[in-house]
């Protein structure tokens, strides 16, 4: 692509598709040319810690980044793949410059007017996806560790919300709370 004039390369990633609470994060990242880093992996291979310790690597490399959301409510709304597309294209609209073209991971484009394509596994096979997976990753766990402090019954600090066998058991126990995803099986209205 650099060979074809392309010199800034946004990779987006989400975090938060498949859990019963909390919102659906999204993030961009562009990298210089030549930027590698070989510690930056799809955010599921890496530890907590890992992840952690590379937010800093990632942001002081990058040539900017951002981080969006969908809601709850707004995944209730508009379903869990259209609220991801749209956090992904609010990421990439915070983005401090534009992108020349766009590597997504997965199947499905953003509906974005700047060139690119999706990328089956880009979370493993490209750097700027992967910074991305890790920054969506990294923020969403933030997020759901903060919903703890508030709800500590549905143990958001451990499982982020999916939906384990403590939660589901949470759920019947006690009902959702407002952080839930009404329109998923499993969360009792």
């Amino acid at each position: 692509m650099r060979s074809l004039g392309v010199l800034r390369v946004a990779g987006v990633d989400e975090a938060g598709r498949g859990p019963l609470a909390g919102p659906v994060v999204a993030a961009a990242v562009i990298f210089p040319a030549g930027f590698t880093d070989p510690r930056i992996d799809d955010s599921k291979r890496l530890d907590a810690r890992r992840r952690e310790e590379l937010i800093p690597v990632i942001a002081g490399a990058a040539i900017g980044w951002a981080i969006a959301e969908s809601s709850e409510t707004e995944i209730d709304a508009i379903n869990i793949l259209q609220a991801t597309l749209r956090a992904m294209e609010r990421a990439l609209a915070a983005l401090p410059v534009a992108p020349d073209y766009v590597l997504v991971d997965g199947t499905i484009m953003p509906g974005v007017l700047v060139p690119g394509e999706a990328v089956i596994g880009g979370d493993r096979r490209v750097a700027c996806i992967a910074a991305a997976s890790i920054l969506a990753k990294v923020h969403r766990d933030r997020l759901m560790t903060a919903h703890h402090e508030r709800w500590p019954v549905y143990g958001f600090n451990r499982n982020k919300g999916y939906g384990t066998a403590a939660h589901l058991t949470a759920l019947i126990d006690h009902g959702p709370c407002p952080v839930h995803r009404r329109s998923f099986r499993g969360v009792l209205v």
